[in-house]
């Protein structure tokens, strides 16, 4: 894969890199207007493969925040077609990475020392590159390492990348209005937080320190000395991502002990502690040669406050769906119901977030769960079609629902979808026993 000897850090620079992303998608539509002529059955698709590539070609060059608007997209799978989700999806861990020089200049930068005086060994080529880093090979003392380094700039052209990448975030957190400003300092916080190290370092050291006891779950070791702001190293851990696992593994009861660990390692977190790893993509997880799960990547932990986690969990049960006027009051606690809403707006809204509450937190309803069920993915897409060209929502006055709906909703999302990826069945309230 070709490598980066330089990433554009000036807002020009990347404005510059999508404007001409731009230029190629209206070049796409031109041709569509031709191919709805001559195959209309094809165009449309054409028309997606077309610029989910050039829309990935434009982003991959300028990584960070950009970048990972794309890795978000993709764990959207009932909200994108396709062609963007597959495209998209190679943000989690198939970029193109730093060149040799460059990442030898960033540890010069800040250990004013080169790789190769640091370790025993350093591969110089990355093993894998993402939105916010890229990770090289290393030994130590007779250890295998996994040494990840992050792209300079990326911290500084946070803020200017979401103002380029604001109609994406737009579409991808459905915000619209005049108060969308805490829902992106809140995406602008935390991907702030994704770029210190030294954060992760100490987010990833609490949350092994937690959790290790859940059973086949495991995480590598850190190493403080050889890690800094913007260089983080920790144990290499062999094994598959968890997506390229699932799709080669039919081994379903083994499928269903690394669900059960993953939904466990989950409902602990937001149970149990409070605070959620807030980025379950495939590309954090790896099944190791011993069929183990290990989480490798704490960048974006989400704390979940006591005035949020109370009624949101309270409309995850059974009865709350069942009994109205409780169900209203709680969505008026979490914001989705407005002060200036009047009765038929509180009607219609009531209404939709009830159906579609009862479909997202039907797994919660049972003692068991099988994350393979179709007619469960078929209602979460339908709910996702009704929603995306719900026109009445539209209309009404502002967004709807708390700042911290949009990484707790990411999070179960993502979740859901490694289960299906898994076709696992779990037990829901099996992590009860782990506290």
């Amino acid at each position: 894969m070709k490598t980066l000897d330089h990433i554009p850090t000036g807002k020009l620079e990347r404005a510059g890199k999508l404007v001409t992303t731009g230029v190629k998608l209206g070049g796409n539509y031109i041709k569509y207007i031709g191919d709805k002529i001559i195959d209309p059955e094809n165009a449309k698709d054409k028309l997606d493969q077309e610029n989910a590539k050039d829309i990935y070609d434009g982003l991959k060059t300028l990584k960070g925040s950009a970048l990972k608007v794309a890795q978000m997209l993709s764990m959207e799978k009932n909200m994108l077609p396709g062609a963007y989700v597959e495209r998209f999806s190679l943000a989690q861990f198939s970029v193109p990475p730093l060149s040799g020089p460059l990442v030898r200049k960033t540890f010069k930068n800040y250990f004013k020392k080169y790789p190769e005086e640091l370790f025993d060994a350093f591969t110089p080529e990355s093993i894998n590159a993402a939105s916010i880093g890229q990770v090289h090979k290393a030994e130590k003392d007779g250890k295998k390492l996994a040494v990840k380094i992050q792209y300079p700039g990326v911290a500084n052209s946070i803020s200017s990348d979401l103002s380029l990448v604001k109609p994406v975030a737009l579409r991808l957190f459905n915000l619209k209005g005049k108060d969308t400003d805490k829902y992106f300092k809140e995406i602008e916080d935390k991907l702030l937080e994704e770029t210190d190290y030294n954060l992760e370092l100490e987010q990833s050291l609490a949350v092994r320190s937690s959790c290790s006891h859940i059973p086949h779950l495991v995480f590598p070791n850190y190493y403080p000395e050889y890690s800094c702001e913007k260089i983080l190293t920790m144990d290499w851990i062999q094994g598959k991502h968890l997506s390229e696992y699932a799709q080669d593994n039919h081994d379903q009861e083994l499928n269903n002990r690394l669900g059960q660990t993953l939904w466990d390692f989950y409902m602990f977190q937001m149970h149990v502690l409070r605070s959620v790893h807030a980025d379950p993509h495939p590309g954090n997880f790896l099944v190791t040669e011993e069929g183990e799960l290990a989480a490798i990547d704490f960048g974006c932990i989400k704390e979940v406050p006591e005035d949020f986690y109370i009624p949101y969990f309270e409309l995850a049960q059974k009865e709350a769906i069942e009994d109205l006027d409780f169900f209203q009051e709680k969505i008026k606690e979490l914001e989705i119901l407005r002060p200036d809403d009047g009765p038929e707006a509180t009607k219609y809204i009531t209404a939709l977030f009830h159906d579609m509450l009862s479909v997202f937190t039907q797994p919660f309803h049972e003692e068991t769960f099988d994350f393979s069920d179709a007619n469960f993915w078929s209602k979460i897409a339908q709910m996702s079609d009704r929603l995306a060209n719900d026109e009445y929502i539209r209309k009404l006055n502002g967004n709807r629902g708390s700042r911290h709906f949009l990484y707790i909703n990411r999070t179960f999302f993502g979740l859901y979808n490694l289960l299906h990826d898994l076709k696992a069945e779990v037990k829901v309230n099996a992590y009860k026993s782990l506290v």
